[in-house]
């Protein structure tokens, strides 16, 4: 240490060394100083420069005035997504006909009307569909560089508009500012983050690892972009749904069409108009994104296109089973996430009271409106009355309304849990419920819609609590997506693990336990894509299920390639020493299939045998044939 200290100090005692009675003057001195503050100028300007080519550039995106607390547009009575049909008045002015079909955007908290949505039609989505083909073009010529900056220049916004943003998924969503912080923008800045980070690393040119056959041969695979791919996206999450296959797609270097839920294209419009935004101002064509807002019936003017290279589907198994079918039509590569019955097991002896806290977030995050939801906690028999009546307490105190209704305190209203996106499915998970309290499960928390006092919309359903379901019930079977608690007993971990893969589902799940090697061996054994220990969901990972609950995987290494063309390349490792070349006795016409028989047999022998004294006969008989 005291070495290091004085290489580093040691000049700047000889400051003086311009005296000329100086004992200590040195020329090495004013070459080490000299040498010292070059290096540090020309590390400041290349610092400079990188920062001027690779920092994050501000922009801005205006406000909707939706996204105001204390905006109001007009109630829509029982509102859903065709109430122009039944109130012509909802339609804009310039509404002409033309056999176009419309969209009612609405607030499913507050029935408040948002706007109402031109439906594409094939035609206008095939027209997309070009527009981003020919923008990818150029766009694929980017580097990886320029690319980091565009995912910068999106995260230094996101963050300094995380507010605005979570208002807006709140007003298209119904969601809490809590859960829109949690869902929508920290898993969306965390991807932002990874691409940044690590995105270049999984695409880079890979050499790959050969064998004595091929040792004069060098091998890569490079992962090129597909063209234009399409993301077909679920309505829970409509900014993190949106920007997480955007921006791993332009990543990769493709270009996008993206068909966001009917329920959400209001706010999707606006999260994809910020990506715009910072395209355009980085100087590149903002149409390699694009945004198609249809009907289910127009959808396969998008599955079916010849022009998609990819597609990413999230939503229900009965739907992605007819995107698949579709995309057979060009053979176009599909991943499916077709949600989830995920398990948690807590294994006995657990501290109940410390992991309840996730167990509830978990379960009732976005109003149990979350793939990677607890749909199923499956606890040991000695357990279960008091995780019951730990998860039956807390469940009952749970507040649900509008955190964009104006109050006294301002518009964050002290709730817990927000609306559903709609009341389609209420009739379903009551008569679920209603047949297990029949099949002997105990409700005493919910159970049935929640008719808010205070909120015009009636999209909330009653937080519930399901004791003693039976593993193969029916609302055990189902995925529930909604803010529903339910409890299973077992006796012991094999009969949980039974119970935890004892549906068509297989997403996510969880253990908890005292013990994590106990824990980890129960998750080897459960069939699924992701497993948490004492936590749930996963992030900056593959994701995807199994069963069920679809294939392939979006997000992490695997999924970033998934959106290229893995091309393997194989070149001559000194090409002016040695090529590859026919020997004559495998030369066509061949002389002899004898000794072109026992060459081949020989080589192989050489090459591969099983020990040192069988490969040297395979050497003499490939020695032999040659002759």
């Amino acid at each position: 240490m005291h070495s290091l200290f004085y290489v580093l100090f040691h000049p700047l005692n000889t400051l003086n060394l311009w005296l000329e009675d100086d004992p200590n003057a040195s020329i090495v001195d004013v070459l080490y100083l000299f040498t010292t503050f070059s290096a540090f100028g020309i590390w400041l300007v290349f610092d400079r420069y990188q920062k001027a080519v690779n920092s994050a550039v501000p922009f801005r995106h205006p406000a909707p005035e939706a996204g105001d607390p204390n905006w109001h547009s007009r109630v829509i009575p029982n509102a859903n997504l065709r109430s122009h049909l039944q109130m012509p008045d909802l339609l804009p002015l310039q509404f002409g006909g033309g056999g176009r079909d419309y969209i009612t955007c609405f607030d499913p908290a507050n029935s408040l009307h948002l706007t109402s949505a031109l439906a594409d039609d094939a035609r206008s989505i095939e027209a997309k569909i070009k527009r981003a083909k020919n923008a990818q073009v150029k766009w694929c010529e980017t580097s990886f560089g320029e690319r980091r900056r565009v995912m910068r220049s999106l995260l230094k916004w996101l963050v300094e508009n995380q507010e605005l943003c979570a208002r807006v998924a709140c007003r298209d969503s119904g969601k809490t500012m809590v859960d829109a912080a949690l869902g929508e923008i920290l898993t969306t800045c965390s991807k932002l983050e990874w691409l940044i980070n690590h995105g270049e690393r999984a695409l880079q040119t890979e050499t790959r690892y050969s064998n004595l056959m091929m040792s004069t041969k060098k091998s890569q695979v490079i992962y090129e972009p597909k063209g234009v791919v399409s993301a077909i996206v679920s309505w829970n999450y409509p900014l993190h749904n949106a920007w997480s296959p955007i921006v791993a797609s332009i990543f990769a270097g493709n270009a996008i069409v993206l068909k966001a839920s009917e329920h959400v294209i209001w706010s999707t419009e606006w999260f994809v108009g910020a990506i715009h935004k910072c395209l355009e101002v980085l100087g590149y064509d903002a149409d390699i994104v694009q945004t198609v807002c249809c009907w289910p019936d127009q959808a396969e003017a998008l599955t079916k296109s010849p022009l998609i290279k990819h597609i990413t589907f999230i939503g229900s198994e009965e739907v992605g089973r007819k995107v698949a079918m579709a995309a057979t039509e060009h053979l176009t590569p599909v991943t499916l996430e077709l949600g989830g019955k995920d398990p948690a097991i807590i294994l006995p002896d657990t501290d109940l009271q410390k992991w309840s806290s996730i167990w509830m977030r978990g379960i009732f995050q976005n109003s149990g409106q979350n793939c990677i939801g607890i749909e199923r906690l499956i606890v040991h028999s000695e357990q279960y009355d008091e995780l019951y009546d730990i998860m039956a307490d807390r469940v009952a105190k749970l507040r649900f309304g509008s955190v964009l209704a104006p109050t006294r305190e301002g518009y964050i209203n002290t709730v817990d849990c927000g609306s559903m996106i709609s009341n389609d499915r209420f009739n379903v998970l009551e008569e679920l419920i209603f047949q297990a309290q029949e099949d002997g499960a105990r409700v005493d928390v919910g159970g049935k819609e929640l008719l808010h006092t205070s909120c015009e919309g009636r999209s909330y359903f009653q937080a519930t609590v399901v004791g003693d379901a039976k593993p193969n019930s029916r609302i055990a079977q189902v995925e529930l997506f909604a803010p529903i608690a339910l409890l299973i007993r077992y006796d012991d971990i094999d009969e949980a693990i039974t119970i935890a893969n004892g549906t068509r589902y297989g997403l996510g799940a969880s253990v908890f336990g005292p013990h994590q090697d106990l824990c980890i061996e129960v998750a080897k054994e459960l069939h699924c894509g992701m497993v948490s220990v004492n936590d749930f969901g996963v992030q900056d990972l593959p994701f995807g299920g199994t069963k069920s609950s679809g294939y392939g995987r979006f997000g992490g290494p695997e999924g970033l390639r998934a959106l290229t063309n893995p091309k393997a390349i194989v070149t001559d490792r000194w090409p002016s020493f040695t090529q590859t070349s026919i020997p004559k006795v495998l030369d066509y016409p061949i002389r002899s299939l004898v000794r072109s028989w026992d060459f081949v047999h020989g080589l192989t022998m050489l090459l591969y045998a099983d020990g040192y004294r069988a490969r040297f006969n395979g050497f003499l008989q490939l020695t032999k044939a040659r002759r």
